[in-house]
């Protein structure tokens, strides 16, 4: 978890089981219809962004600016690395030449070039990218950060909380699975102090074998829904529930899930084009973005779509064989494809995608030990964020990072302006007060919406 300097080579520094398939991983779980009334009041008078769903793409691990969306050809051999920058759609804009499909597609991009924090530590960051907030540790070890009931709720768990659904559709999806490494859970994934009842759903893919489908949200066979309600009827007849008990809230979440078949009718891929699941790639990530489509067209408001297993982007080790042969093809050829389906289906402009790992890498290629390919280490100090659609003014630029891609020299956009921005977007107030566990009253969130991505002002 060391910081290496930009400079100096040797661094610096219940799961629902018999209904579904669930945890309490998940994203970014916002904007019910409801919630959108009274947005233009809030935005007082400010560009602002329009949207009905989410899709945060989520690059586990941390994704190098030099090696994607902030070059630096011109920068010292040690820091600029092997990838070389290609023209874009948009005169004057490059990016990485790994990533063809995105760059004729950048008219319909926002990059942001100047995300910024303070924490280099995995679980840490992503609690931050996740909700919007610093978490609290409890000891120096990662042990001590993991996920725990006293963490701050991912935004799915506070729409949860704002607007509860009994339509079938879930509040926020996360996909392909939880963020876990052995011991340790990921925090910012669920609804923390506001308790598991407002956890988002969790769908689990195998990486293994991206073309097999996820039948957990299917009714089995001869067991239809009003069969299925008179089985609920019944038990609660038999035993009477104690007012807001979680697991009864989860049961009848299940319940109506089942029965309204929205969501299991869009897991099931097998109804797409088979030219169009081509056209997303036969891997992890174009299954994954390809459900992400499929489950806002359902009416889910939010859809994380990790791309690829915890810590996937983390390229301590053979940074540019990892990137070149793995992750930035099918990245790119699984991300082009959802803005064009989205776009073709009219989804787009009520569709905000948001792009980013938990941080960037360092300027500094290095060898993690002596002999290993050479990589990039953990650089919370800036680091990249794409977004298109839900209002976003494509075809620009918002930020700036110095000479060697170390540190912003322009306004900087954090975590909480990210919250903000997803919040204000779908109309829930940023100021909002949530309680925690000890009834003390908290602000939702302390960051700015991101303006510049709804205008062309230079930033």
């Amino acid at each position: 978890m060391r910081q290496i300097d930009p400079i100096r080579a040797d661094g610096v520094g219940l799961t629902r089981r018999g209904f579904l398939q669930v945890g309490y991983s998940g994203l970014l779980g916002l904007g019910l219809p409801g919630l959108l009334a009274g947005r233009a009041a809030a935005a007082g008078g400010q560009a602002t962004g329009r949207a009905r769903s989410v899709i945060v793409i989520l690059l586990s691990g941390g994704l190098g600016q030099h090696d994607s969306f902030d070059m630096k050809p011109e920068a010292p051999d040690a820091l600029r690395g092997e990838f070389k920058p290609i023209a874009t759609a948009v005169p004057g804009l490059h990016i990485c030449e790994h990533l063809p499909r995105l760059a004729a597609r950048a008219d319909e991009l926002a990059i942001v070039r100047s995300m910024s924090h303070t924490e280099g530590n995995h679980l840490l960051a992503v609690h931050r990218v996740l909700t919007g907030q610093a978490s609290s540790p409890r000891g120096a070890s990662d042990l001590d950060r993991v996920a725990s009931r006293d963490d701050f709720p991912c935004y799915a768990a506070v729409l949860d909380q704002v607007r509860r659904r009994g339509d079938g559709i879930p509040n926020g999806v996360a996909l392909p699975l939880r963020l876990v490494e052995g011991p340790l859970t990921w925090p910012g994934q669920d609804a923390g102090f506001l308790g598991s009842r407002h956890d988002p759903w969790q769908l689990r893919l195998d990486p293994n074998r991206p073309e097999t489908r996820d039948d957990s949200l299917a009714l089995p066979a001869g067991l239809d829904p009003e069969r299925l309600h008179r089985r609920r009827h019944l038990l609660g007849q038999v035993a009477v529930p104690s007012a807001g008990d979680a697991f009864v809230d989860h049961q009848d979440s299940a319940l109506a899930m089942l029965c309204s078949g929205k969501v299991g009718q869009a897991l099931d891929t097998e109804r797409e084009d088979p030219r169009l699941v081509d056209r997303y790639g036969k891997h992890i990530f174009g299954r994954s973005l390809l459900l992400a489509r499929r489950l806002v067209e359902a009416g889910v408001p939010v859809v994380q779509a990790t791309m690829g297993i915890v810590q996937t982007w983390d390229t301590h080790v053979g940074n540019f064989p990892r990137l070149r042969n793995d992750l930035l093809p099918p990245l790119d050829q699984a991300v082009s494809s959802l803005l064009d389906d989205l776009k073709t289906r009219g989804l787009l402009d009520e569709t905000l995608v948001v792009m980013l790992g938990e941080f960037g890498r360092t300027p500094r290629i290095f060898e993690l030990n002596k002999g290993d390919v050479p990589g990039r280490d953990h650089w919370p100090a800036v680091f990249p964020a794409v977004f298109a659609g839900g209002g976003v003014v494509g075809g620009q630029v918002i930020g700036k990072s110095d000479r060697l891609g170390a540190y912003p020299i322009s306004k900087t956009f954090g975590p909480p302006d990210l919250a903000a921005t997803v919040y204000h977007a779908l109309g829930v107030d940023p100021a909002t007060e949530l309680r925690d566990r000890l009834r003390r009253p908290l602000r939702l969130c302390s960051g700015e919406v991101m303006t510049p991505l709804y205008t062309t002002a230079p930033v």
